[in-house]
């Protein structure tokens, strides 16, 4: 692999600053490819990435699939992992949750390394995956039965977290009773159900007609502020990472690596309103620029 270009940072707080397009640059660090991250308040780092490199070895060859990814995220914090198919997003996801281990690099959780599975993530993937035999009620505990918890102690958790979501009165619904937002909310109820400290959600919403997206975003938000956990998300949708976000990174393929960091800043609580407001618009010209000088640099090359 050749030199990469380096990930470029635009503080949320300063955008009108860049409204004639002016780029800031991050600073280099003994001219090794590290991001300089911004200050985001006094919350700890809860989840740091340091040069994640990965390779899948495969029948044709090998596939660099990751190459010195690095990030930090703090508690509490939404943050979106957004580029397009390939650019090893879920690889970078796959690596967090411990469902397989980067060729190189480190990750930590809590200062501490991570090496395996950690139950203190919480996952919903691409796919609600209920399990078609299970009630909603009993696919909701079924983290429970695998960590082998305290049952009786969870019933109670899993019908707040079904009210939470907006599922009461269909806890005892199978599967395929439930519409798809009704499955992928059933899901955000199991992935919470064990009270991990983040969740990470594998582009939850791509299946979804573009009107129950909408929705779904807006209940995802008004989730994550009741229950206060730090969210990692993955889309390759550019308007809904700038919805959602505090702070996106932005990636680009081959081989997969972070060429943006942006802050977005915008108020909260979000609505739907927000996709015609100026700043907005302005965030989403912002990181298609970033695609551009990525793409740019691509041909050149």
């Amino acid at each position: 692999v050749g030199k990469l270009p380096k990930p470029i940072i635009f503080p949320g707080n300063l955008w009108k600053r860049f409204r004639n397009k002016k780029v800031v640059s991050r600073k280099r660090d003994n001219s090794k490819d590290k991001i300089k991250l911004m200050s985001h308040g006094k919350a700890e780092v809860i989840l740091k990435a340091e040069n994640l490199s990965h390779i899948y070895n495969t029948s044709r060859g090998n596939v660099h699939a990751l190459e010195d990814v690095s990030f930090e995220i703090r508690e509490g914090e939404f943050v979106t992992f957004l580029g397009p198919s390939g650019c090893g997003k879920t690889t970078t996801l796959k690596i967090i949750i411990g469902l397989i281990k980067p060729t190189s690099g480190k990750i930590f959780l809590r200062g501490k390394l991570l090496e395996s599975a950690s139950k203190d993530i919480g996952v919903v993937f691409q796919q609600p995956n209920l399990l078609p035999w299970r009630t909603l009620f009993k696919n909701t505990l079924l983290p429970v039965e695998i960590l082998k918890l305290n049952f009786p102690q969870y019933r109670r958790r899993a019908y707040e977290l079904i009210k939470l979501v907006g599922l009461l009165g269909f806890e005892n619904k199978y599967p395929a009773e439930l519409s798809g937002g009704m499955q992928q909310r059933a899901a955000i109820t199991r992935a919470l159900i064990h009270n991990p400290s983040i969740l990470i959600m594998d582009e939850p919403f791509g299946a979804l007609d573009a009107i129950t997206r909408e929705y779904m975003n807006i209940e995802i938000l008004k989730i994550w502020e009741k229950t206060k956990k730090t969210v990692i998300f993955v889309t390759h949708n550019l308007a809904e990472a700038v919805f959602l976000s505090d702070r996106i990174y932005v990636m680009a393929p081959n081989p997969g690596r972070i060429v943006g960091e942006v802050d977005i800043d915008l108020p909260r609580p979000r609505t739907l309103e927000l996709y015609g407001d100026e700043k907005f618009v302005y965030y989403e010209q912002l990181i298609r620029k970033t695609f551009e000088k990525y793409y740019q640099i691509g041909e050149r090359n």
